[in-house]
């Protein structure tokens, strides 16, 4: 019990703080239609003083390291075997295709605009995957530099506005092409960025492309895990001298509470009721997380990201999204 006291002493003032910031930004999102992620981290980024004050920082360091990683952990609930099978084999082997093709081509775009290899997966990997949750828990396994954080928050910030975007333009571009239910929902399923705006663009087509859109985004999801391990055990293998004596585990924590919700969600251990509630407590551990990651980072340092790093975040969007095409017009969906 003492321990835990310390915990909330050293930590209570930031942590308190990141959940007020959360839940103005859920307000703002019920209310006027942003996306929460969003308006959580813009307004973090408004906070920004209270990092430097002697009784939030620990508790907003914390936040943002700690709440983070449980919330990452928490989203494998929302995995299961049967979810993943239901989809048919060749679209799920489109839908890892993408994953991997979209972070590579992330790490060889940072490459040849000269931005250094952790960008690249970064942007890569929130692309590829879901968003700010990915961009986050790829963050915590990669080895740390002066733009670790300025980094971060750019990725999160640029792929949740390419996101909206997406969200109003690509069930037009659907209506444009005339695509049917199931591909409308493959192809926003399979190339918009966060799992909240993939419903609310398949819902706005029809019942059905919400139901498939949701379906083939959670695969992304369930790619979590894997991506983070194969990240992390390349980055022990090859980049040690980058790493200032510090290695990150194998396995992060975090990725074992992933495969393991995931596991009983697959045998039907988990109700369906307890399902959305860790859902729930996830997606607000998130959104309380990346309140506090804005108020670690100032405004100036995300504008001194530069052209190149956001031509190379439009620009894994627009592969995800001709790769994805591409592949089901092949497949004949």
């Amino acid at each position: 019990m003492s321990g835990l006291g310390h915990l909330v002493r050293n930590n209570g003032q930031g942590f308190l703080v990141a959940v007020v910031v959360a839940v103005a930004a859920q307000f703002l999102s019920e209310h006027y239609g942003a996306p929460a992620m969003l308006m959580a981290l813009l307004l973090g980024i408004a906070f920004h003083f209270l990092s430097e004050e002697v009784s939030c920082k620990p508790g907003i360091e914390f936040t943002s390291r700690t709440v983070l990683r449980f919330g990452v952990a928490l989203l494998g609930a929302r995995i299961s075997v049967e979810l993943i099978v239901g989809l048919g084999p060749q679209l799920i082997f489109v839908v890892i295709a993408a994953v991997i093709l979209t972070i590579l081509f992330g790490f060889l775009g940072a490459r040849v605009l000269g931005r250094g290899w952790r960008f690249g997966i970064l942007t890569g990997g929130s692309v590829a995957i879901c968003g700010a949750s990915a961009a986050m828990a790829i963050s915590a396994v990669l080895p740390k530099n002066e733009h670790s954080e300025r980094n971060l928050i750019f990725t999160v910030l640029s792929v949740t506005v390419l996101s909206t975007v997406a969200m109003i333009a690509y069930p037009i571009l659907t209506e444009i092409f005339e695509f049917n239910d199931e591909v409308s929902g493959v192809f926003l399923g399979g190339t918009i960025h966060d799992v909240a705006q993939v419903v609310g663009a398949g819902f706005s087509v029809s019942e059905e492309t919400g139901e498939v859109a949701t379906l083939v985004k959670l695969i992304r999801v369930a790619m979590l895990a894997p991506v983070v391990l194969v990240i992390s055990v390349l980055v022990r293998r090859n980049f040690a001298d980058q790493m200032d004596g510090k290695r990150p585990p194998i396995l992060p924590f975090f990725v074992i509470g992933f495969l393991i919700f995931a596991a009983l969600n697959s045998i039907g251990l988990i109700p369906a009721g307890v399902v959305e509630l860790l859902s729930s407590l996830s997606r607000w551990s998130l959104l309380i997380s990346i309140a506090a990651v804005g108020m670690k980072t100032s405004l100036k340092r995300i504008l001194d990201v530069g052209g190149q790093a956001i031509a190379l975040i439009v620009a894994e969007t627009v592969f995800i999204a001709v790769f994805v095409l591409l592949c089901v017009a092949l497949l004949g969906h």
